[in-house]
């Protein structure tokens, strides 16, 4: 124990920390997140930078900085921080003010929840999100109908669980029919990368897909500036509550940079933020213009683009390279040109920046890869780290392009659990079998980065964990888990929400694992992720969540 002891002093005189007041906690584990690392019950960090001095045994720890104070968390389980590698703040703090539609079992359901939020959210566009057609008896696309029943005057808009489709009453089509230059939403026309749902008759249904959705959100008023700090503020909160210490934020508009950069100003940032600009908009303009952005406070920073390349599974937009296998004809919808969306890659590399691509179709990954390889060329065996979101279905020849192109997989554990009762339905037995396939793609050699696209799937990563290693639903269906050869181990997928996913935003050098230089992120866990059963890790309670040493949150004792 002497030897040990003295192991860690010389290392912390090295680093130059003797003198620096150090705080040390102690807990039954501590998983540092690097390789072969012996099992550590302590940690230590300096207070004044917040970052890691030190990991190892208890008793040589207190030995080495006997003035430290101590805080012990007795049978509790240390882990680095989780990192959510694919989410959208805004949109979270928006549903967090709007009516909850998440697992409503019929349109009566819906309308009964509705009606609740209504009578305490009496006036303006009623507004929800979350419902899912699947889980309805027939699992067919609702109408205006139901919803004008209950709100004949009142514009209605709700948004499906996955993002890429919208349901509107014939109030909200009328709003819609007011607005300047609107071109009448009957007849057969489409708009470019959307669909609005008919009739025979060529009336609209009252559901618009993907970029259809714009012509209604046109139509609502935009929310107040306070309103908009409200929902980040909301948002962040709710992340830090669920053990995340960093987001991988998706889809971020100049707008949402400038108010988050007003929340790092004033050190209102619990968690760090890697946001991606929103497509070949202003934002990358101004990243093109003026250079990636960092916040010098560390917790903000936008060096990336997030790109769209295809619709959803769910409503039957994601593009596939045959029809799908449950609606003849349809073969889902390209958002974005093959032409505008290689134009856009073009444009983000000559600027240095990540280009992140959503891509869930086979089509539309293949498209992304093909992009890829001609706009790197000779570099792809660089380290650009450029990424594709969701890769769901990926036909088995593409799996391994992913590893020889140097592309990051950045997939959701809980989008598979959430579609196994239809996924199979919508692409059949053949192509399934490149679908959420996490144990291909890391077999293969890719790197894959792990989180939850919130809100279409919760804010919580440990339900993440849990269908990684076990890809059943909360009740343990279905017995052996669905397609029980891709699951990873827990190893693997602690490793995808902490260091592959700091790898995936180039941010391995600050956070990731627990080591000394490294900033002193780590999640406190009622009981240890590595082993507990597998059944057990969506039941692991957060304690608390820390940020450069410092608690961002605590459960109520």
């Amino acid at each position: 124990m002497r030897a040990a002891a003295s192991a860690v002093l010389f290392s912390c005189l090295l680093a130059g920390t003797v003198d620096a007041e150090v705080r040390l906690l102690t807990a039954a584990s501590v998983h540092s997140g690097q390789p072969d690392a012996p099992a550590a019950t302590a940690l230590a960090w300096e207070t004044d930078d917040g970052r890691v001095v030190a990991v190892g045994d208890r008793q040589a720890l207190r030995m080495a900085y006997p003035q430290a104070a101590v805080t012990d968390f007795g049978q509790a389980s240390v882990v680095p921080g989780l990192i959510d590698a694919h989410a959208h703040l805004m949109f979270l703090g928006a549903t967090l003010m709007q009516a909850d539609l998440t697992g409503a079992t019929s349109r009566q359901d819906i309308v009964a929840r509705l009606q609740r939020f209504a009578a305490d959210n009496p006036d303006g566009w009623l507004l929800g999100s979350g419902w899912d057609q699947n889980l309805w008896p027939g699992k067919q696309f609702p109408g205006t109908a139901e919803l004008d029943a209950a709100f004949p005057d009142r514009p209605v808009w709700l948004g499906r669980i996955d993002g890429h489709a919208g349901w509107g009453n014939s109030a909200a089509l009328r709003a819609v029919a007011r607005q300047d230059g609107q071109r009448a939403l009957q007849g057969a026309w489409q708009p470019e990368g959307g669909r609005i749902v008919r009739d025979a008759t060529g009336e609209p249904s009252g559901v618009f897909i993907d970029e259809a959705m714009q012509i209604v959100r046109a139509a609502i008023p935009a929310p107040t500036a306070a309103v908009r700090g409200q929902m980040l503020s909301r948002a962040l909160d709710k992340a830090v509550s669920q053990g995340l210490t960093g987001v991988h934020d998706m889809g971020v508009s100049r707008q949402d940079l400038a108010l988050m950069r007003q929340f790092a100003d004033a050190g209102k940032l619990p968690l760090r933020i890697d946001a991606y600009a929103d497509g070949n908009g202003d934002a990358l303009a101004d990243l093109c213009a003026q250079g990636a952005y960092r916040h010098a406070g560390g917790r903000l920073q936008m060096r990336g683009v997030k790109l769209f390349m295809d619709g959803a599974l769910g409503s039957r937009g994601a593009a596939l390279l045959a029809d799908y296998s449950d609606d003849p004809h349809n073969r889902g919808l390209l958002v974005t040109s093959p032409e505008d969306f290689e134009t856009a890659v073009r444009k983000a590399d000559g600027c240095h920046l990540q280009v992140a691509t959503h891509a869930i179709g086979d089509r539309g990954n293949r498209i992304a890869l093909d992009t890829y390889a001609r706009v790197l060329g000779e570099r792809s065996g660089s380290d650009h780290r450029w990424r594709i979101e969701h890769a769901q279905v990926v036909s088995l020849e593409d799996i391994p392009r992913f590893a020889q192109l140097g592309v990051v997989a950045s997939m959701q554990p809980t989008h598979a659990t959430s579609d196994m009762g239809w996924a199979e339905e919508r692409v059949g037995p053949e192509r399934i079998l490149g679908a959420y396939a996490w144990r291909r793609m890391l077999d293969s050699g890719a790197h894959i980065a792990l989180g939850s696209d919130f809100p279409v799937e919760q804010v919580d990563p440990r339900l993440g964990l849990h269908a990684a290693v076990t890809r059943q639903d909360h009740a343990g269906q279905p017995p052996g888990g669905w397609q029980p050869g891709q699951r990873l181990t827990a190893v693997e997928a602690l490793r995808g929400f902490t260091t592959d996913a700091a790898w995936a935003g180039h941010d391995e050098a600050q956070v990731g694992r627990l080591q000394p230089g490294l900033r002193a992120d780590f999640v406190v866990l009622d009981r240890d992720p590595l082993a507990v059963p597998s059944a057990q890790l969506s039941t692991l309670q957060v304690r608390s969540t820390w940020v450069d040493g410092q608690p961002v949150y605590e459960a109520a004792r």
